[in-house]
This record gives C-alpha cells, structure tokens and sequence, in this order.
C-alpha cells in the first residue's frame, strides 16, 4: 500500500501549462504503476494517462496525446503530470492512482487536485 498525495492544481488561462505532482508515502511505489485520471463536474471519471513502474512504457488517452506528459522519479517517490496547452475541457478533479504491476485495478488513490482552465 502507498498513501498518494497531489499538488500543483490552480487556476490557468487556456493555452497554458501545469505540472501536477503526486508524492508517495512507502517504499513500493518504485515497483508500482501509476496513473492520472480525471473527473469533471457532472461526469465520470476517466483515464489521462499511466506510466509503468520502470517508465519503460506509457499510456495516454487521445485527448491529452501530444499535450501532457506523464512522468516519474522513483528515488524521489513521486510521479508527475505535465500539462501544456490547456484547454477548457481540461478542467476536472486530477487523481493519481498505483496499483502493483501484476494488478488490474488501482488500489491507491489521492485525494485530488483542482484543475480549472478558463477560456
């Protein structure tokens, strides 16, 4: 188990940039996955992108592909979410999330960070 915490939230102009950060309590977050998510007002909460515990591989969902950049420094515990050319849809709850590599299911999450993008 890892206990998740995000910063780096606020309030943009559309056009510009945030990088999120995602601390992590315990050692096995260098062998864990690590993923980005986002829940908008009204709606689900859907997939922005993963990384593997190697970030040997990432995963991105097309509506942030070629605008954000998932990330991580094991050494340091925490993950990253790097965000440019923000737009209004963007705005949403971002939570990062682990889960051991040989699980499905994402098992640690944070408690959220704000995003709002205005136009």
């Amino acid at each position: 188990q890892v206990q998740l915490v995000e910063s780096g939230g606020g309030l943009v102009q559309a056009g510009g940039s945030l990088r999120l950060s995602c601390a992590a309590s315990g050692r096995a977050f260098g062998v864990y996955d690590m993923a980005w998510f986002r829940q908008a007002p009204g709606k689900q909460r859907e997939f922005v992108a993963r990384i593997t515990w190697n970030s040997f591989t990432t995963q991105y969902a097309d509506s942030v592909k070629g605008r954000f950049t998932i990330s991580r420094e094991n050494a340091k515990s925490t993950g990253y979410l790097q965000m440019n050319n923000l737009a209004p849809e963007d705005t949403a709850i971002y939570y990062c999330a682990a889960r051991p590599p040989t699980s499905t299911t994402y098992n640690n999450w944070g408690q959220g960070t704000q995003v709002t993008v205005s136009s």
